[in-house]
């Protein structure tokens, strides 16, 4: 399968890979993320959002509080607001995700970053 993020919307590029809003509403919103092989987003949590990962493209390594494992194609995670997590790519074929949020505030700046191997604040 292959993931064209030219149809719609504004794609955001990253060190990682890219994501875009596919859809958002009242207390939601749903972006579809890729992850370059050997891209690795921030070890991260936030404080006013919980998410939903699905993985529809390639094998995810994900990683929720103390726990990190693999996912393939048509396995989901959820991860608890305030939980730590990181979505990493450790094949050499992109992967992506569906994510969706759900909360009271879904801003960029809601993300708290631990760890970051691009040594972004």
């Amino acid at each position: 399968m292959s993931i064209n993020l030219n149809k719609t919307g504004q794609t955001y590029y990253r060190p990682w890979g890219s994501y875009k809003t596919i859809e958002q509403g009242n207390g939601f919103q749903a972006k579809l993320i890729t992850v370059n092989p050997g891209g690795c987003l921030s070890l991260q949590k936030h404080s006013k959002r919980a998410e939903h990962w699905i993985v529809i493209q390639g094998t995810a390594t994900i990683t929720i509080d103390n726990s990190t494992k693999d996912y393939q194609v048509n396995t989901h995670v959820y991860i608890p607001t305030q939980a730590v997590h990181r979505l990493h790519n450790k094949t050499d074929e992109t992967i992506a995700i569906i994510e969706v949020q759900i909360g009271s505030y879904l801003g960029e700046d809601d993300i708290i970053r631990l760890d970051d191997i691009y040594n972004r604040n």
